[in-house]
């Protein structure tokens, strides 16, 4: 089905509107069907989960395949109630949804089905924190259970790091290593966690997968995606407006995409370094608001150095005496807590060139107080 506006902002439609990432797909689809796991990481707003699911459309016609994003979710009970209705309502067959053969499985807890306006069933758990690693055994049960090959990507895999329950990594790890039939790829964007987590010899994942970190998508082949997408509808498109568009967001997929898909919706074409500028200002504008109200709920350290990292854009030395003096900021070692603190929010992140704040328009909006 034709999109009205060709750039995607959220979710996956098809190849046709997935810019290349063909040496990234490959590299997926052959770790997964060469047996091998797969450790994914790289920022929020990358693209991973567009990735996953166009690596999806090659597996789908040799593995069932199981997506889930665990971002929101916050102990191992739920994980488990996720999980499990997740992979029941991907590998089970529509006269199993509804017979005795899946139930089977599931001696601790019974899954409830729920009717769909399809006719069909969906999964649903409902567990008590005492049921959980029983029916995370049972789940695992099923999976082997399948005559079929599974690949199932768990998004934000570092979540499990922030579970209370003592041994989370470890209990996992000891069902993931025994389902020969079922890979599995795990995708985070907090790479200091998923180091500890697959690359550090103290983790339950150590050495148990293929390492991929996912970078940004080279300059010339998004620009001829965008391009196409104008040309065939008669629009102009200016390549020296995307170089601009490019480099000021430093190649990241989803800012790329949402000031494209503002253009588009707008009805012209990328005609100018302006017009990219203008969009971005109005993007910026609508969430003022949302912006105020982010900043003042953060103690007074934590708002200063937001507005001096949103100020500088790349802090190197956060707690460097320059840096601390020309923003008028607290102890350097006030400044450290404050800052792995909103780094643990997703405020500010931490590349090789320095601290940045995380959302760049946040940082854009931040740099005009």
């Amino acid at each position: 089905m034709k999109l009205d506006n060709p750039f995607l902002i959220r979710g996956y439609a098809g190849p046709e509107y997935f810019c290349d990432r063909a040496a990234e797909t490959q590299k997926l689809v052959s770790a997964i069907s060469n047996g091998r796991d797969v450790t994914l990481v790289a920022p929020r707003r990358y693209g991973k989960t567009g990735l996953v699911h166009n690596a999806f459309r090659t597996l789908e016609k040799t593995h069932a395949t199981v997506y889930l994003d665990i971002f929101a979710i916050e102990d191992l009970t739920s994980f488990v109630q996720t999980f499990a209705a997740t992979v029941l309502d991907r590998l089970d067959s529509p006269a199993e949804r509804v017979g005795r053969k899946i139930l089977s499985f599931f001696k601790s807890c019974r899954p409830t089905l729920t009717p769909n306006n399809d006719g069909s069933f969906s999964f649903s758990f409902d567990l008590a924190p005492s049921q959980a690693k029983a029916t995370l055994k049972d789940t695992f049960d099923y999976i082997a259970s399948r005559k079929r090959k599974v690949v199932i990507a768990i998004d934000e895999f570092q979540q499990v790091r922030e579970f209370p329950e003592k041994g989370a990594e470890a209990l996992l790890r000891s069902y993931i290593q025994f389902v020969p039939n079922a890979h599995f790829i795990f995708a985070g964007s907090r790479k200091h966690m998923m180091d500890a987590m697959f690359v550090s010899p103290k983790g339950p994942f150590y050495q148990s997968t293929q390492l991929m970190a996912l970078g940004t998508i080279d300059a010339g082949k998004y620009g001829q995606f965008a391009e196409g997408f104008f040309r065939r509808e008669g629009r102009t498109f200016s390549e020296g407006a995307f170089r601009h568009l490019y480099e000021r967001f430093e190649g990241i997929t989803w800012y790329i995409q949402s000031i494209l898909n503002r253009v588009w919706t707008h009805g012209s074409g990328l005609d100018s370094v302006q017009q990219v500028d203008d969009t971005v200002d109005e993007l910026v504008a609508e969430s003022e608001s949302f912006y105020f109200d982010l900043l003042r709920s953060q103690t007074p350290a934590e708002q200063s150095i937001l507005k001096a990292v949103g100020r500088q854009g790349v802090a190197k030395s956060i707690s460097g005496g320059d840096f601390i003096r020309r923003n008028k900021l607290p102890a350097a070692s006030t400044v450290r807590s404050a800052a792995a603190k909103l780094t643990e929010r997703d405020l500010l992140y931490r590349s090789d060139a320095g601290y940045v704040v995380y959302d760049r328009f946040f940082g854009l909006w931040l740099k005009r107080l």
